[in-house]
């Protein structure tokens, strides 16, 4: 899904070219393309947050792969897509096998950590691939990993199935019944131990809403907490990363 041009997306990096092999309407709201290319620069991405800078056009809008084969060198994303709002919405409802896209990366900075009591993973739809992956990941890992999950979505049509070991726990909160993100993980029973954090999505609820609970109400280290927007309502990625450096900067002036 969509996600944030951060400091660790500076950095240049190497572009491969993705075929569209096939596209899969998922839910309402979301749309999963799935590509073919020589994916050599993907090779040592071990990262479930993996993400990708998709060329379109004149502009770039940046996504979380949720699937990546390298046997096959295959990869699938998944777009939230918004009738004929945005950019890259867009382009995944029309996608037809055969188009091609420049992708630059990948990057990423989290994997779930196996050494970690249990596991409280956060976002809204446009976290869903790398919430899904970190499930992938630690059921392969070990089956009887613990985890708590919460999706924010639009509504009962936008629920996904998603990969679950028996001491998983998975709740949905929907917008059209009044649900939110922000008071869905407060909701969220505090187990005992080490925790490993990760939340992203709408920036306001992440980052004024949900990051302080975590950080200072329940006290855990920086270290073990991965929360970022992934996007802001009410601005373009271009105007996002504008918003985020703003908040760097009063940040690091309080």
């Amino acid at each position: 899904m969509t996600t944030s041009a951060g400091p660790r997306a500076r950095a240049a990096r190497p572009t491969t070219t993705l075929t569209v092999t096939g596209r899969e309407q998922l839910t309402p709201h979301l749309v999963r393309v799935r590509f073919s290319g020589d994916l050599a620069a993907f090779a040592q991405s071990a990262c479930t947050d993996r993400y990708v800078k998709l060329e379109l056009g004149d502009v770039l809008r940046t996504y979380t792969v949720r699937e990546l084969d390298l046997d096959a060198q295959t990869l699938a994303i998944d777009f939230v897509v918004h009738g004929d709002d945005g950019v890259a919405g867009v382009w995944a409802t029309r996608a037809e096998p055969g188009e091609v896209l420049v992708a630059r990366g990948p990057g990423g900075a989290y994997s779930p950590d196996p050494e970690a009591d249990w596991h409280l993973l956060a976002g809204d739809e446009s976290a869903l691939p790398a919430v899904a992956a970190a499930l992938e990941a630690l059921v392969a890992a070990d089956p009887d990993a613990v985890a708590r999950v919460v999706v924010e979505v639009s509504g009962p049509d936008d629920v996904l199935p998603l990969p679950q070991g028996p001491r998983m726990e998975v709740s949905w909160a929907l917008r059209a019944e009044g649900g939110s993100l922000d008071e869905a993980v407060r909701a969220v029973e505090w187990l005992p131990g080490r925790v490993h954090v990760f939340v992203h999505g709408e920036a306001g609820a992440v980052m004024h809403g949900i990051r302080p609970y975590v950080l200072k109400e329940r006290g855990v280290p920086r270290a073990d907490a991965s929360i970022s927007g992934y996007w802001r309502r009410g601005r373009s990625e271009e105007g996002f990363r504008e918003w985020k450096a703003e908040l760097s900067r009063a940040e690091g002036a309080g």
